[in-house]
């Protein structure tokens, strides 16, 4: 599916106005973004041709470049020439690290007349407490033949602790002797790092791209599957993987209780007491956005489980949220 723009370009500086001058006009392609579905740590995304393809731990994005060279005739500027090229990235984030890598090709560029001989710097700056080192032969002449370079992250990030989202901008710079520089910006997708779940001793630093959902399965839990299986069987379609809205996680814990409370009763019904399943499950969970009343009632439900199996589903999506760094607002499905 389609989100929405984001790549942004930066042309360059205006053309001079004294006659016989000139410059580097640049552009660059209208870049989307492009979430693959519910995906692992290992899953690599594909490319495409100007597109943001991205799942839960990694991008490729792929885009096209224009360069105009320029000269002014008679107070008019004139194109002596053109180059075309595209630019490959693919970003690989880890689960368990909050340093990573990205790996990018410059293609050989498409020249016409004076476009040859244009040359290329490429930097790239990050935030978010991650610094972004770029490995490149600057200065590479685009007519010349294809270049590969290479950012490195390291991100500095405390125990118990989420850095605030952020994204790689990249800018180039195109140079020719006798004209003004040209410069073109765009940025990466969004991502974020965190060491929410780690201690002074130990670290369980990882960085996500949180706009893409996963999934945490109920399968195995026998009532709590139930009972969301009912609930979807009726209409009820929020975290359904298959065509329904995304849930979106919750960190607040006052919140939670609240949303618990809302649709919980005290004690059990007499039934489900003799049954031993004195523990009320809800659903949509009471730690998202959507738990308590916040939907209608026919698009939510609590199930009587032993307590038990509610203990086991607090292991599960713990242990879910940890590997897959599922933090507050983000989207996810429930499996059932």
């Amino acid at each position: 599916m389609t989100l929405g723009l984001l790549g942004t370009a930066a042309a360059g500086s205006a053309v001079a106005d004294q006659a016989g001058a000139g410059q580097l006009r640049v552009t660059v392609g209208t870049v989307q973004s492009q979430v693959h579905g519910l995906t692992g740590p290992a899953s690599n995304a594909t490319c495409t041709i100007n597109k943001i393809t991205i799942n839960r731990f990694s991008e490729c994005e792929w885009v096209t470049i224009h360069v105009d060279v320029i000269k002014i005739i008679d107070g008019e500027p004139v194109i002596e020439g053109t180059v075309d090229f595209d630019v490959k990235h693919q970003m690989a984030l880890k689960a368990n690290s909050a340093n990573w890598s990205e790996k990018f090709h410059v293609s050989k560029a498409r020249t016409t007349r004076a476009g040859k001989g244009v040359a290329a710097e490429i930097a790239a700056a990050s935030g978010g407490g991650t610094k972004a080192t770029i490995h490149f032969s600057q200065g590479h002449v685009l007519s010349s033949g294809a270049a590969d370079g290479s950012v490195g992250y390291k991100t500095t990030i405390a125990p118990k602790k989420i850095n605030p989202k952020a994204k790689t901008k990249y800018t180039y710079t195109f140079t020719k002797p006798g004209y003004t520089d040209g410069t073109v910006s765009y940025g990466s997708a969004v991502y974020r790092c965190d060491n929410y779940y780690g201690s002074s001793r130990a670290s369980r630093a990882g960085c996500t791209i949180p706009e893409v959902p996963t999934g945490v399965s109920m399968i195995g839990l026998a009532r709590i599957d139930e009972g969301i299986r009912k609930l979807r069987d009726n209409g009820g379609h929020y975290g359904d993987p298959d065509g329904g809205k995304p849930l979106h996680w919750m960190i607040n814990k006052r919140q939670e209780d609240a949303n618990r409370k809302a649709v919980c009763p005290r004690t059990a019904p007499p039934d489900m007491q003799r049954a031993g399943r004195t523990s009320c499950d809800e659903y949509p969970f009471a730690s998202t956005y959507e738990g308590g009343t916040h939907l209608p009632a026919n698009q939510r439900e609590i199930t009587w489980v032993k307590v038990n199996e509610n203990k086991a589903q607090g292991g599960t999506i713990t242990a879910w949220r940890g590997k897959m760094h599922v933090m507050d607002h983000d989207p996810f499905y429930v499996i059932a």
